[in-house]
């Protein structure tokens, strides 16, 4: 495995914040040489402003996968159109709040789900509901974390192959499912944990020292994923 790519709320990160051992692990692992890509549904500024290490990263995946941003150089490269403004002009006619707008994504939470999708329906788009934790993230269709990592993975010169991909929550499988190895934090969804190839004994950020120290001793088991049923 020659890079890792790592979800953040949940797995890199407890109550938004990476600890101090989580980041001595990713640093050793870059310094090994392998390659690092945070992908995450949240948007930028939310990742810039809660992870002031940023650039331990070579990639940042947001948005659930429409941006993709280069640490070391602060660029940003959307990746699919922003919303229409007929789709977020009559979520907030349906009462639709808390209401968030990135570059691309649409976001709120549950008991939100429904209407959304009901909204996207009636208006004929081409978009659809992602879920995540009971938050309700709407996006083009197409466009995913998998999307968004083999974006990233492009960039690099490398392939899903390559990578190892960990993960907590249902709106991860998409890109774990895509990557050489996928790996689940010990807190992950039970259905989540039934799919990876390898489930961390540590919770988060510990269950991802975890996974570094096994990637630098090149001992990860074969995969044997699968999708879900």
């Amino acid at each position: 495995m020659r890079a890792l790519a790592a979800d953040y709320d949940g797995t890199l990160a407890v109550d938004g914040r990476v600890d101090d051992r989580t980041l001595g692990a990713l640093a050793r692992l870059r310094a090994a040489g392998h390659r690092l890509v945070l992908v995450t549904g949240r948007r930028l500024p939310h990742v810039l402003s809660d992870f002031p290490a940023v650039d331990v990263c070579d990639r940042v995946v947001a948005e659930n996968g429409a941006l993709l941003y280069r640490p070391d150089l602060g660029e940003e490269r959307q990746l699919a159109p922003a919303p229409p403004a007929a789709l977020v002009a009559e979520l907030e006619r349906r009462g639709v709040e808390p209401l968030g707008r990135g570059r691309v994504i649409l976001a709120t939470h549950e008991p939100h789900g429904a209407a959304v999708a009901a909204t996207i329906r009636d208006l004929g788009l081409d978009h659809q509901v992602i879920l995540n934790k009971g938050a309700v993230m709407v996006l083009p269709q197409g466009v995913d974390k998998a999307s968004g990592l083999v974006a990233a993975l492009d960039e690099l010169a490398l392939s899903p192959g390559d990578a190892a991909g960990v993960g907590d929550a249902e709106n991860d499988w998409a890109f774990l499912a895509t990557c050489g190895r996928s790996v689940a934090v010990a807190n992950a969804l039970p259905a989540l944990k039934e799919q990876v190839d390898l489930v961390t004994r540590g919770e988060a950020g510990q269950g991802v020292v975890e996974l570094v120290e096994r990637l630098l001793a090149g001992d990860l088991p074969a995969s044997t994923s699968r999708p879900p049923g």
